[in-house]
């Protein structure tokens, strides 16, 4: 499971170095999509797939639309990471998620998959996570 919350710099080339304890999870590859909340998702290859399922049976049900499911297989992209554990992660995904060449951003484990965050706007929805945990009182 990915747990844990860890701080990167995206470099000049939009490369940006997993942490070592999610490289485990991923293997060679992963692939990143839109994420909820605008952030991207880090998925490994079998719970992309176990994703991509559910939401085609969500659309078939009438409980998500086709446009929902167009921008999640839009934006998949399958990434390998290189020797020193760096993904790339492509202009379309990097702009989504406000995450800038040289910015702070913020590797957080989801327990089925991993989120990368602009660290301005994680640092909001993990304040907003830790006052529900908190009965309200953050």
């Amino acid at each position: 499971m990915f747990v844990g919350v860890h701080e990167r710099q995206l470099d000049e080339k939009g490369r940006l170095a997993l942490p070592a304890a999610y490289r485990t999870f991923v293997g060679d590859s992963c692939y990143l999509v839109f994420g909820d909340d605008r952030c991207v998702d880090v998925l490994a290859r079998d719970e992309f797939e176990r994703v991509a399922r559910d939401i085609m049976d969500q659309v078939r049900r009438g409980e998500a639309t086709r446009n929902r499911q167009r921008a999640f297989a839009h934006s998949a992209t399958l990434v390998s990471l290189d020797k020193q554990g760096r993904i790339t992660i492509g202009d379309e995904l990097r702009s989504y998620a406000h995450l800038d060449p040289g910015s702070r951003v913020i590797v957080s484990g989801n327990l089925d998959r991993a989120e990368l965050w602009s660290a301005d706007l994680y640092d909001r929805v993990a304040a907003s996570g830790r006052g529900e945990m908190a009965g309200g009182q953050e």
